[in-house]
């Protein structure tokens, strides 16, 4: 009967000590458990800035109806033309041989090729091809066309944001030109861009559909 009353005496603390156990177990369990769970979070907020970074890229892609006339590759591409300075690199590009031959005759090609982040709206050949022949008469004055080409550029970086909020820009020429957006097509003096953001060494293009006459 004695030998009873130890081991009755010890099952509390086996008990107590069961239960602290299986306390510490449970705790353990529930800190592995959690740790995971901050992995997803991490990896959310990785994502999270990865997508946040591509913001920048979107006002720096090209854009306009007319882009996939520019070639893929080679002389005149995107990537050919971010080489060169802006004359240059309009003389390569099959939308801009008129005018790359024009800034030749009015003696602007080094101006164009040695000014620093200006921004040129530029005429497509068809925009060339589409002047009265009044315009085109005054054209062949030397004097006329620089005053006429001289309208088209603008001192300074101009992205497409600007371009939309519609302030008017200053061009070498001494005047304004008007920019806007209409639904999703951007224009300059009602002047479509066709294809627009094209960046060379020194200069941002707006290929547009127009030429721009200043007000005499």
């Amino acid at each position: 009967m004695r030998t009873s009353g130890p081991s009755r005496a010890t099952s509390p603390g086996l008990i107590t000590g069961g239960i602290i156990g299986g306390v510490l177990a449970l705790a353990a369990a529930a800190c592995g458990s959690s740790a995971p769970s901050a992995a997803p979070a991490a990896s959310a907020s990785a994502s999270h800035h990865a997508m946040a970074s591509h913001h920048p890229m979107a006002e720096s892609a090209v854009f306009g109806s007319d882009c996939g006339m520019v070639p893929a590759n080679g002389m005149g591409s995107l990537h050919s033309m971010a080489m060169d300075p802006a004359a240059t690199a309009a003389s390569h590009n099959p939308l801009l041989t008129t005018l790359a031959a024009d800034a030749k005759t009015a003696g602007l090609t080094a101006d164009l090729n040695s000014m620093h982040a200006i921004t040129i709206f530029a005429p497509a050949n068809t925009a060339f091809a589409k002047l009265p022949a009044s315009a085109m008469t005054m054209m062949h004055s030397r004097a006329e066309l620089t005053k006429i080409l001289k309208y088209h550029v603008v001192d300074g970086t101009i992205t497409p944001a600007e371009l939309a909020s519609g302030k008017p820009l200053t061009t070498l020429e001494g005047s304004t030109l008007k920019p806007a957006k209409m639904g999703a097509v951007y224009e300059v003096n009602n002047a479509s861009v066709i294809c627009g953001n094209i960046h060379t060494a020194n200069a941002t293009v707006y290929v547009i559909n127009k030429v721009l006459t200043p007000m005499h």
